[in-house]
């Protein structure tokens, strides 16, 4: 499982930084510009040969001078063009003005945007870049509305009109693209949020950009990738199951005993040496009976955990586990071991409540609804910005926080960011969590470090869910588990 598409994810304003240094070492921004739209009319040619006919809708900025430029390109094509600006053209400066007299020269009709305007064709969003800032107001927003209510194909220059490159939140209106193309730097935005949903399909061309040039600016964050990620070690030819450590999975209290289940399982199959399952006692028989591998103990108070606990090398610990006060004690407990933990669930309603202390080296795993309660904000307020969310969750508890949803970002407290934009919306499904929490469990166990553990964990969780989302709706979370064992094998080979 690889693509084309680079690591490094960048901030918008990173990007204007990478293209000044482009042009201080000698590419004209003109040039720049020029490669920008051969690029946007190559991806457009290819996904729409016989379209025939495009219409751009161009803004006031740099943008709108890729728009006048891919104008041109079509009609020395030989299709129909024309370029509705929305607000006045004669405004534009530099760059993008000499790209309006470009497609000026070349025939191109340019006539002001107006709401009864027609379009026609593939529509070329060249309206807003990456410098937007507040929410997208008037004539801009009637725009984008008209996009999107047309139904005809789009095609986004850098990025969707109105969606944040930074935090992949729409401002007020965004345009929904069928294709994306951008430049230099892959922005963050585009991955996560409201990103995934406006891109659609995301083409990258980094405009023939000096490498030296483009190491000179660090990245915001990494995106992950198969070939970027930690591999586990190979197993040695006299290893023993003590040697990948033993997991203690703590939850499961009456009525949710199927969650520590499929994160004990979960384990298992991702390598621990050794799973305990501590739960209910109703939920013993049925773990035996799925999966005899795991020694399950039923728990009734923190007597029977106490011993468990001093065993395990690793804790995941919140799955089913609820709030009632037995979840309560077996979550107290087990915060005093100061071993590495998952923390998921109700463990992480109980973290916002006050009711304990994450000990150090943990990884929590909270959704947008558990990382508001731990902020003490709104979960709107996470989704504006999840890339600032997770980071204060890794600063606040000293943790390593993976922060779930589209776009899923690993952050730890020294500011590190990785984000994962695999997955399905088939995985919208319950107890997919569990299973993420027992895969890092188990790869804790096996001695990855709790950043690493989380990044690992995330790509293979969703690699799974996209390569079973294939088959469509009804996913079901216990689906994935095999799936993650084999793509482990794929990615970290047992043998050398």
């Amino acid at each position: 499982m690889t693509d084309s598409l680079p690591v490094a994810l960048y901030t918008a304003a990173q990007v204007r930084e990478l293209d000044a240094r482009l042009i201080a070492d000698g590419t004209s921004g003109f040039e720049l510009m020029q490669r920008a739209a051969h690029a946007a009319w190559r991806a457009l040619r290819r996904r729409w040969p016989d379209a025939g006919a495009v219409t751009v809708l161009a803004g006031r900025g740099n943008n709108a001078g890729d728009g006048y430029l891919v104008a041109a390109l079509a009609q020395r094509a030989g299709w129909r063009v024309v370029v509705l600006a929305v607000g006045d053209p004669q405004a534009l400066q530099g760059d993008a003005a000499q790209a309006r007299a470009e497609a000026q020269a070349c025939g191109v009709a340019i006539e002001p945007w107006h709401s009864e305007a027609s379009l026609q064709g593939v529509l070329v969003d060249a309206l807003l870049g990456t410098g937007i800032a507040g929410d997208v107001r008037e004539p801009y927003a009637s725009a984008i509305q008209a996009i999107n209510a047309s139904r005809l194909p789009v095609l986004a220059i850098d990025l969707p009109s109105g969606l944040c490159a930074d935090t992949g939140r729409v401002l007020g209106h965004a345009v929904h693209a069928d294709l994306s193309v951008t430049f230099i730097g892959l922005k963050l935005g585009l991955f996560t949020a409201d990103g995934p949903d406006r891109v659609g399909t995301l083409v990258f061309d980094d405009l023939q950009a000096d490498p030296a040039i483009v190491a000179q600016v660090a990245s915001e964050a990494v995106r992950l990738d198969h070939g970027s990620l930690i591999r586990v070690a190979p197993r040695s030819p006299v290893a023993h199951k003590g040697s990948f450590g033993q997991v203690l999975v703590i939850g499961g209290d009456l009525g949710t005993g199927g969650a520590a289940l499929l994160s004990a399982e979960a384990a298992l199959r991702c390598g621990a040496g050794m799973v305990t399952l501590a739960t209910r006692p109703e939920h013993v028989t049925a773990s035996l009976v799925r999966r005899p591998e795991i020694m399950c103990s039923g728990v009734e108070s923190t007597y029977g955990l106490t011993a468990l606990v001093e065993r395990a090398d690793v804790l995941v610990v919140g799955p089913g586990l609820g709030q009632a006060p037995w979840g309560r004690s077996l979550l107290s407990l087990a915060a005093q071991r100061q071993a590495p933990q998952v923390w998921d669930a109700d463990a992480l309603n109980l973290l916002a409540a006050g009711a304990v202390e994450l000990p150090a080296g943990s990884v929590i795993t909270p959704h947008p609804g558990e990382a508001a309660r731990l902020l003490q904000c709104s979960v709107a307020e996470v989704q504006a910005d999840r890339a600032a969310a997770a980071r204060a969750l890794a600063r606040r508890f000293g943790c390593v926080a993976l922060l779930k949803g589209a776009g899923t970002l690993v952050a730890d407290p020294d500011g590190r960011l990785a984000l994962c934009d695999r997955g399905h919306p088939a995985m919208a499904s319950a107890g997919l969590g569990d299973v993420l929490a027992g895969v890092i469990g188990a790869l804790l166990a096996q001695d990855l470090m709790p950043f690493d553990a989380g990044c690992l964990a995330a790509w293979l969780h969703a690699a799974a869910g996209e390569r079973l989302g294939e088959q469509g709706r009804g996913l079901a979370a216990s689906d994935l588990i095999p799936v993650i064992r084999q793509l482990l094998e794929e990615q970290s080979p047992c043998l050398k």
